[in-house]
């Protein structure tokens, strides 16, 4: 029992002090960052990793300094456990108070075990979020306006909780978004409570909402899209009144298959490889997505 305890308390400190390691390593990206911001036009160049499942770290540092943002509010839906988050890296070295939502089981617990929560404020709703839920859930921990980082990633109903939300509900908003949906469609996975991709369809391909689906809706909502992560998968966007502070090139609306190009590794038949888009319609071909230019479910390939 005690030698347990003993292992548990020094892989606790192993595990710290790695991640402190990595904090200092992003305030010296920082600091570079913050010497480099007015030269820099492509928002690749902003690409860092900390604590983030890609290089949306830095992509995140970047859109704060330009937008002079010290003390940050902030919501993440698709938190898993917090160890790989797109708002952690503000948690550990910033003033904050967030809300993550997660149905991860024993949630505060794991989040206790890597986290100083002592040195901000962070609301833990731990369960499932859905189009029927979001406001309410926003709204009874005073999460609903005024904030500066909104980040959605739950690989399924994303569209539809998007859609619920209030409009200019932040200065940034991160979406993770399907690129195997193409460049062209303007479709989503349907609005399904407890949404679980691989339960969907065994394939785990049908998710999400399309890039274009998601850019026409935050235009509507008041945002400017500003570009994606390295891996073409979680988009970020600007409000519109603050995005004349935004110095990198804005991306053309009217080609968007540059960032609908997979990058990044699934698994399939147990092997971890790259799927191209093509293989992908022949999979979900007779998968209902539903089709919001005609308002209706239909099949992947039926779409136009």
């Amino acid at each position: 029992m005690l030698k347990k305890l003993i292992r548990k308390i020094l892989n606790k400190l192993f595990l710290r002090k790695f991640d402190d390691i990595k904090i200092q390593k992003g305030q010296l990206f920082e600091r570079h960052l913050e010497k480099n911001i007015k030269n820099i036009k492509d928002l690749n160049e902003t690409n860092f990793k900390i604590f983030s499942q890609d290089y949306e770290d830095g992509i995140i540092q970047y859109f704060l300094k330009s937008l002079d943002i010290k003390n940050v509010k902030f919501v993440e839906i698709g938190t898993q456990d917090y160890s790989e988050s797109n708002t952690r890296y503000i948690f550990e070295t910033m003033r904050c108070e967030g809300l993550i939502i997660d149905p991860t089981p024993n949630l505060e617990k794991k989040i206790n075990a890597i986290l100083r929560t002592w040195k901000n404020t962070l609301k833990i709703h731990n369960d499932y979020v859905n189009s029927q839920n979001i406001i309410e859930i926003i709204q009874k921990n005073s999460f609903d306006k005024n904030l500066d980082i909104f980040s959605l990633d739950i690989d399924g109903i994303d569209y539809w909780i998007l859609e619920k939300l209030p409009n200019k509900i932040s200065k940034i908003f991160i979406i993770e978004y399907n690129p195997y949906f193409g460049s062209e469609k303007e479709i989503c996975a349907p609005n399904i409570e407890k949404f679980d991709r691989f339960k969907y369809h065994p394939s785990g391909f049908c998710w999400g909402a399309s890039l274009k689906a998601i850019i026409k809706l935050m235009i509507k909502k008041g945002y400017t899209f500003v570009g994606t992560n390295r891996l073409n998968v979680n988009s970020f966007f600007i409000q519109n009144e603050f995005i004349h502070k935004i110095k990198v090139d804005i991306p053309n609306l009217n080609n968007l298959s540059k960032f609908t190009e997979v990058k990044f590794n699934v698994l399939s038949s147990n092997n971890k490889k790259n799927v191209s888009l093509k293989e992908v319609e022949g999979t979900i071909n007779n998968v209902d997505v539903f089709d919001l230019k005609n308002n209706k479910l239909t099949k992947f390939s039926e779409v136009k």
